[in-house]
């Protein structure tokens, strides 16, 4: 989870929403993709950090097929997360923050827990929750104070 806080903190620097993921592979014992949130930079809806970190370790593995992965990420994903992380078959996700209002592997749904998938994803949250959510909320508090500053 320390590498996925950092992609946070690369996220935070860029103005970005401060949430990272890595995708470890657990045969090879070795980090294989990372990423963090680019939807402003890039304009791109699809800038989630989980996205980017299963796009890197696709390639890294030579295959979407991410069988022996897991994906260790800041905050819960969200449904399009959720989608990516079934299509690559990642087996396993950790995720740090619970997301009430987005979240799928807990909050609003628990897609891991879906039998009628036709894949199985483990889920377990609140791994360095407290630091995650504290990351997100000082750059929330922050981007309040300096868009007041421009009023």
């Amino acid at each position: 989870m320390d590498l996925a806080l950092r992609q946070a903190h690369l996220a935070k620097d860029t103005l970005e929403v401060p949430i990272g993921a890595v995708v470890y592979h657990a045969p090879t014992d070795v980090v294989v993709g990372a990423g963090h949130n680019t939807r402003e930079a890039n304009n791109d809806p699809m800038g989630h950090a989980e996205v980017a970190a299963i796009s890197d370790a696709s390639q890294a593995l030579d295959s979407w097929r991410l069988e022996g992965c897991t994906l260790y990420v800041t905050l819960e994903p969200c449904l399009m997360c959720a989608g990516a992380i079934f299509q690559s078959r990642i087996e396993r996700v950790v995720f740090g923050a619970l997301d009430p209002k987005a979240g799928v592997f807990g909050s609003l749904y628990d897609f891991g827990k879906e039998d009628r998938f036709n894949h199985r994803v483990e889920a377990s949250g609140g791994v360095r929750a407290t630091e995650s959510a504290e990351l997100l909320k000082s750059f929330f508090t922050e981007l309040r104070g300096n868009n007041n500053k421009h009023e």
